[in-house]
C-alpha cells in the first residue's frame, strides 16, 4: 500500500484496510514457535537519530555557498528562518494525523484532497529523494574518483592515494558502493533498524564541522583568512534576483517530513513526536550554522558551490593533505549512511503510487525486492552518466522539495479537516505558501536564465 491510502472515507471496507494496514509494524511480528521478539517502540534517541539523518544531506555542502551569496547576518538568520517554519509546518502535519489517527502523510493528504491529493504528494517525494539520492552517488563519485565536470581535474581519493587504475574509476567505485554497502543497509524494514547508522551518520557530521571549525579558527589566530562580507552586495537588480537561488538549498536543507510519520508510527508514546523533531532541528540548525559559518571563514569568496571540492587545496597548515582526507573522507561516509534513510521513503512512496490497493510493502518480500533493485539500478545509472546534476538539484528544490515542505502542510491545515487550526495557524500557512510560491518562483526564474546564458556563452 505504501506510505498511505488516501481512499475515500465512505469506503468503509478500504478505510479500514488502510488503518490495519498502515499501523502494523513496518516489519512483521511472526507468531511462531520460536517467536522473533516483538518490537516496542522506538527509543527518543534513536528517532532524533533517524530524524537528524534525514535532514542533514547533500544540503549541508551547499550552505556555505549560500551564506556566500546573501552574506553571514541575512544568510545565517535564513538558516534559523526556515528551521522554524519547517518545526512549524511539521507540527502542522502531526496535530492533524494524531486527531485524525492517520499514520502517514501520503495517508493524510488523501483523507484531506482526496486521491489525487495522495498521488501528488508521493510523486513529489519520489522525484524529490531520486534527485538527492543521485547527487549523493554524484559526490561520492567525485570524492572517491575524481571529477573533471568544471573543467579542472580534481582528483579522488583512491585516486591520489593508488594513482589512475580501472578498479577505482567512477563506474566500478559507484558499483562497489551500491552492491557493498547501500544494498545490504536498504533491506531494512524498519526505520529504527537504522538508528546506529543514523547515530554514526550525525557523528561523522559534527566531526566534519569540527574540522572545519578548527582549521578556520587557526587560520584565523594567524591572521590568513579574510573577514567575511556580513551582508550580500548589491550592485542592480540582476544581483537581487539572484539572491533568490538561494532558497531552494534552504529549503532542501531541511525536508524530513517524509520520514516523520514513519518514526512517529514506531513510537510508543505519541506526545513524545513534537520534542524529538524540535531537538532534530536544533541539532542540524546548529551544524548548518557552525559549517557555513566555518567554511566561509575558511575559503571566503572561493567558497564553491559544493564545498567539498574546497578541500582538494592547501589548507595553509600543518598536515593539510591528511585534514583534507579526513574532512573527505568522513563525509563520503556520512552521504552513505544518510542514503538508506532517504531510500527508505522513496521506496514506500513509489510502492503506493504502483500498488496503491496492494497490501504495505514489508508483508511481500517479492515486491519489496524488485523494488528496491530497481530504484538502486536507476540511482546508479543515473549517477554514472549524468556528470552533475547541481541545477537540477536546485529546480527539485524550488518544486517537489517545496511542495512536501511548506505548501502541502499549510493547504492541509487551510483545509483543517480534523478541526485542529488557530487563526493563527491559518495566518501561518497563508504566509508559508505566499513566501513559497514567490521565492521558489523567482529562484526557478533564474536558474533557467543562469544555465540558458551559459549554454550561449558554449
Amino acid at each position: 500500500m505504501g506510505i498511505g491510502n488516501g481512499s475515500s472515507s465512505d469506503v468503509l471496507l478500504t478505510s479500514q484496510k488502510a488503518v490495519q494496514d498502515e499501523t502494523t509494524p513496518l516489519l512483521p511480528v511472526k507468531a511462531e514457535e520460536d517467536a522473533i521478539h516483538e518490537f516496542n517502540g522506538a527509543s527518543f534517541s534513536g528517532a532524533v537519530f533517524n530524524l537528524s539523518t534525514t535532514i542533514v544531506g547533500a544540503g549541508i555542502m551547499a550552505l556555505p555557498a549560500s551564506i556566500k551569496m546573501l552574506g553571514l547576518i541575512p544568510g545565517i538568520l535564513m538558516i534559523i528562518l526556515v528551521a522554524l517554519l519547517t518545526e512549524a509546518s511539521i507540527d502542522m502535519l502531526v496535530r492533524c494525523s494524531h486527531q485524525g489517527k492517520i499514520t502517514s502523510y501520503g495517508w493524510l493528504m488523501g483523507e484531506t484532497f482526496g486521491q489525487w491529493g495522495r498521488i501528488a504528494l508521493q510523486a513529489s517525494v519520489v522525484i524529490n529523494n531520486i534527485g538527492v539520492l543521485v547527487v549523493y552517488m554524484i559526490i561520492i563519485g567525485d570524492v572517491l574518483s575524481g571529477t573533471s565536470t568544471t573543467g579542472v581535474h580534481h582528483s579522488g581519493i583512491f585516486e591520489g592515494w593508488f594513482g589512475p587504475h580501472m578498479w577505482n574509476s567512477r563506474l566500478v567505485v559507484l558499483l562497489a558502493t551500491a552492491l557493498l554497502v547501500f544494498a545490504p543497509l536498504v533491506s531494512f524494514k524498519r526505520l529504527d533498524s537504522l538508528r546506529y547508522t543514523s547515530a554514526l551518520s550525525v557523528a561523522l557530521a559534527v566531526v566534519f564541522v569540527v574540522i572545519t571549525a578548527g582549521v578556520a579558527i587557526l587560520r584565523l589566530v594567524q591572521g590568513t583568512v579574510e573577514i567575511p562580507k556580513l551582508f550580500p552586495e548589491i550592485d542592480g537588480i540582476s544581483s537581487v534576483w539572484k539572491l533568490f537561488t538561494a532558497v531552494p538549498v534552504l529549503v532542501t536543507a531541511y525536508i524530513c517530513h517524509y520520514n516523520v510519520h514513519s518514526i512517529d508510527n514506531e513510537l510508543e508514546d505519541k506526545t513524545q513526536i513534537k520534542p524529538i523533531v524540535q531537538t532534530s532541528l536544533g541539532l542540524c540548525s546548529t551544524v548548518y550554522i557552525a559549517t557555513s559559518f566555518f567554511a566561509y571563514l575558511l575559503f571566503g569568496e572561493a567558497t564553491l558551490a559544493d564545498v567539498l571540492s574546497n578541500f582538494d587545496s592547501d589548507l595553509h597548515i600543518p598536515f593539510s593533505s591528511v585534514f583534507n582526507d579526513v574532512v573527505r573522507v568522513s563525509y563520503v561516509v556520512h552521504i552513505m549512511l544518510v542514503f538508506p534513510i532517504v531510500f527508505f521513503a522513496l521506496r514506500l512512496n513509489l510502492d503506493g503510487l504502483l500498488f496503491p490497493t496492494a497490501r504495505h510493502i514489508s508483508h511481500d518480500n517479492r515486491r519489496f525486492a524488485i523494488i528496491t533493485i530497481s530504484l538502486l539500478a536507476v540511482i546508479y545509472l543515473a549517477a554514472i552518466f549524468i556528470p552533475s546534476i547541481w541545477d537540477a538539484f536546485q529546480f527539485t528544490g524550488a518544486t517537489a522539495a517545496v511542495l512536501i515542505g511548506f505548501i502541502f502542510p499549510a493547504m492541509i491545515i487551510l483545509r483543517d479537516p480534523y478541526d485542529v487550526s488557530t487563526k493563527r495557524d491559518k495566518v501561518l500557512a497563508v504566509t508559508m505558501i505566499v513566501l513559497a510560491v514567490v521565492s521558489n518562483s523567482v529562484a526557478l526564474y533564474c536558474d533557467t536564465l543562469n544555465i540558458f546564458y551559459r549554454k550561449q556563452e558554449a
